[in-house]
């Protein structure tokens, strides 16, 4: 071998130790850097001819692991979606307050009750009139909170996946964009520079959504969705795009490399931070307020009942019902049993009394001879019973009553055949004499039976997303009022499998006349509403508002509901006393400011059994406001402790392949010093041999002169 093919090898060697150094000095200034990747370099001899003439740098390597890599992206996507969904699980639940607390929010409904009792003992008081419509006041406002807050914490969600996805399109670009530095460094032999740079876009994209990532040959990665299409990669990078509107589920789309059409992504993501926000922001969170509502909604429609069983003392001169959403002849239809209207002077006595037989379909005056009525006719005989002493009238839906001369008007029930449709007395029904109003629909129990007419436009549509379990879009659904009038004509419009969604569910009236979806097998398609322009008559109610479809319509009865103007303005008016029409002749007083007995109603709603609806993973069940109170006291909580353990889970999960990682890849000092002594040693041993060639030429020159 010649001093110059010494000399080259001993330079290679020089510059392989140096190559060698580089990488181990750069690992040791970085042993605090998260997530960084420590280098590797390969070696491979140099041969010519046969012979060796050297080493050569073949590559400068990141530790990377592929299958703790994709082992750590799997868990942090898991982590990341559960920890999404338990941190604010955890902030709805602190919104109901410590249920064992007297602050609480279900304990203001108990104080509620104690102030009623509390009043029955003294009606006359207005210091405790005033204290239980303080009560009322906080309950309510308490509920209108609560349901804001939780609108609050949808709408942040939805936000959030506004800016996950956005920053998704953003690390899929760049990720993509790396790939040609990557390919083009490799030529060079260096390229971990721009790798250390995209493996850390990968880590940060799949904590987002859940991908898997291969390497092609030439060094680019490919990532691909969980199903394996490829999002970013040699072909270009894949957009995102959050398709969502107010009360329909949301829709993740995306728009492959090249092509022209969207497909769903949603269905594809089984993990990371934008699964979470989207069960959050379409499942979980909305569960809760439907359940509130419900809650929130029956424990009003209880205190109603109570009222409108009770009167005032004096009574008031008018009252005004709620809108029903229905006209008179449909309103008026389907009442059993009996009920008594009376005309009481503001001592108390009675001036008239006019019992309605609706099982008779008839109505007397002060006991004398009785006159038939029709649903159609009900107004013109009640005005004609009335006579000067008042008078009654219906618009809009609501039915409205009032008395001349000073005097007032109270209702009391038949009691051996009380008036009753949809579950309720006829004034609880038209909401006459209610206690607590809201400035929407909140009771879906329309009383509507399959004859009768719907009252709904033709032609006018209502447009249905239906979703998979996991909140995947199936496709959405438009349909038109039908030209038949009665409501089995309406359902059989929703149910058709053809124009409607007889295909995935099934809508069906029940006997109170409430309008309740199921899909066609057990934990099939849901619905939820994108548009709805039909009406009920003119400005009527849609199809919606009056039935109550979907979870955003449900969910924001709990904010509407306030105490009756006149009520909360003079608590006076409040009815804590009940009409005794047991000695019903003109003039005998029905009503006595002492009486306390409507109070004791009041105070005892939280006892009376209701039907609950099915809301948010709680079944539809008949039991107390009490004990419903507790089971949504409980189903919070369980629904948030199971959120937090599944997120320590995965956090620990995450944790653990990580760490396994970083074993591998990340940097080890003492490693890196052996190393470091073996670069040097091998640098110095070359160092010598080109000193050695050195000195040997300088020899052989010397020879020559």
């Amino acid at each position: 071998m010649s001093l110059n093919q010494i000399m080259s090898s001993a330079t290679t060697g020089l510059m392989a130790a140096q190559t060698g150094l580089r990488a181990v000095s750069d690992n040791i200034a970085n042993v605090n850097t998260a997530g960084y990747v420590r280098k590797t370099v390969q070696q491979q001899p140099l041969v010519s001819a046969g012979l060796g003439v050297g080493v050569d740098v073949s590559k400068v390597l990141l530790a990377s692991d592929v299958y703790l890599q994709r082992a750590a992206m799997t868990a942090k996507a898991s982590a990341a979606q559960s920890a999404a969904i338990a941190n604010s699980l955890d902030r709805a639940q602190g919104l109901f307050g410590d249920p064992s607390t007297a602050t609480s929010f279900f304990a203001k409904l108990d104080s509620l009750y104690a102030a009623f009792s509390a009043s029955a003992d003294d009606p006359a008081s207005g210091v405790r009139r005033s204290a239980t419509l303080d009560g009322i006041n906080d309950f309510l406002s308490e509920s209108s909170r609560i349901s804001a807050s939780l609108g609050s914490l949808i709408s942040e969600a939805d936000s959030r996946i506004a800016a996950d996805v956005d920053r998704v399109n953003q690390l899929l670009k760049e990720i993509d964009s790396l790939n040609g530095d990557v390919v083009r460094a490799k030529v060079t032999g260096d390229a971990t520079g721009a790798e250390m740079i995209q493996t850390g876009l990968i880590d940060e994209l799949g904590t987002l959504i859940d991908i898997s990532v291969t390497r092609r040959e030439s060094g680019a990665f490919v990532v691909r969705a969980s199903d394996g299409v490829q999002l970013a990669g040699e072909g270009g990078a894949a957009t995102l795009t959050y398709i969502h509107s107010e009360g329909a589920t949301g829709e993740i789309a995306v728009t492959l490399p090249g092509a022209a059409g969207q497909s769903s992504l949603r269905a594809r993501l089984s993990g990371g931070e934008i699964r979470g926000l989207l069960d959050l922001r379409d499942k979980e969170l909305p569960a809760i307020g439907e359940q509130l509502a419900e809650f929130v909604t029956r424990a009003v429609d209880e205190l109603n009942r109570a009222h409108n069983a009770a009167a005032a003392v004096p009574p008031p001169t008018s009252l005004t019902g709620r809108n029903t959403g229905l006209d008179l002849t449909t309103a008026m239809s389907g009442f059993t049993g009996a009920t008594n209207l009376a005309v009481v002077a503001p001592d108390g006595t009675l001036q008239k009394q006019i019992a309605i037989d609706f099982s008779a379909g008839s109505m007397s005056v002060d006991g004398g001879p009785a006159t038939a009525f029709t649903p159609a006719s009900f107004l013109a005989s009640l005005n004609t019973a009335l006579g000067a002493d008042g008078s009654a009238s219906f618009s809009n839906g609501v039915l409205s009553l009032s008395a001349n001369g000073g005097n007032g008007l109270a209702f009391a029930e038949d009691t051996a055949a009380p008036s009753g449709k949809a579950g309720k007395s006829f004034s609880h029904f038209f909401g006459l004499n209610d206690l607590i109003t809201s400035d929407g629909f909140a009771n879906y129990d329309t009383g509507l039976s399959a004859a009768d007419a719907h009252g709904f436009t033709p032609g006018d549509t209502v447009t249905f997303r239906l979703a998979n379990s996991d909140g995947s879009r199936i496709r959405d659904i438009s349909v038109a009022v039908p030209a038949g009038g009665t409501m089995q004509d309406l359902l059989d419009a929703l149910n058709a499998p053809a124009s409607g969604l007889g295909v995935y569910g099934r809508f069906s009236l029940d006997g109170n006349g409430a309008m309740t979806y199921a899909p066609n097998t057990a934990g099939g398609a849901s619905i939820s509403v994108i548009s709805d322009d039909t009406e009920r008559g003119v400005g009527g109610p849609s199809i919606t508002e009056l039935f109550g479809i979907g979870a955003a319509q449900r969910n924001g009865r709990a904010g509407r509901f306030s105490v009756r103007a006149d009520i909360s303005a003079d608590p006076a008016k409040m009815a804590l006393a009940t009409m005794d029409l047991s000695q019903d002749a003109a003039g005998h007083p029905v009503l006595s400011k002492g009486d306390g007995s409507g109070a004791l109603l009041l105070a005892r709603a939280g006892e009376t059994t209701a039907k609950f609806d099915p809301a948010g993973g709680l079944g539809g069940v008949s039991m107390s406001v009490n004990r419903y109170a507790s089971e949504l006291a409980g189903s919070i909580g369980r629904r948030s402790d199971a959120a937090a353990s599944r997120r320590d889970t995965a956090q620990a999960v995450a944790a653990e392949a990580t760490s396994r990682r970083a074993s591998v890849e990340g940097v080890n000092l003492d490693e890196e010093l052996i190393s470091m002594t073996t670069y040097q040693q091998a640098f110095n041993a070359s160092a010598r041999v080109v000193q050695a060639s050195k000195d040997m030429f300088d020899i052989l020159v010397g020879m020559l002169r």
